[in-house]
């Protein structure tokens, strides 16, 4: 199955509204309706979804499949795939991995988490697994630097 594709500030965008307490269903709602205001949960500090709608139009980005099928993003920044990792999967660079140029390592998921993140990651970074004994330690590099 071919995901959409959208860019990494709206999937941040869509995994902060997740993390701040929109659920599956009232955020596939919210992107149905192209109500900013089901949004009001999540908008605040850095997160403004002001422009979500506009963007998405203009760059012919499937917000509803992305809700209901998943996403792949389109390009990975390093701090960008690390605000992702934080808001997707609710762990903190601080304490839960290790963000270095280029790389980002020590980074401990469950199977389905990983699943998750090698279908939403862009194509410039790869994925290394490592199998534990309470899940699975991972690696990712951007493309050409190994």
């Amino acid at each position: 199955m071919q995901l959409t594709k959208i860019s990494q500030n709206t999937a941040i965008l869509l995994e902060h509204a997740r993390k701040s307490g929109l659920v599956s269903l009232e955020l596939l709602e919210a992107v149905r309706s192209g109500d900013i205001e089901r949004f009001q949960i999540a908008n605040h500090d850095h997160f403004n979804y002001d422009e979500l709608f506009i963007y998405a139009g203009e760059h012919g980005e499937d917000l509803e499949k992305a809700v209901s099928e998943g996403y792949q993003i389109t390009f990975n920044t390093r701090n960008g795939l690390k605000i992702w990792l934080e808001e997707a999967f609710r762990i903190s660079s601080e304490s839960d991995f290790h963000v270095g140029e280029g790389i980002i390592e020590g980074l401990k998921l469950q199977e389905e988490q990983v699943a998750r993140l090698k279908e939403a990651l862009a194509v410039n970074w790869t994925l290394e697994e490592e199998p534990t004994a309470d899940g699975v330690l991972v690696r990712l590099t951007v493309r050409g630097l190994k």
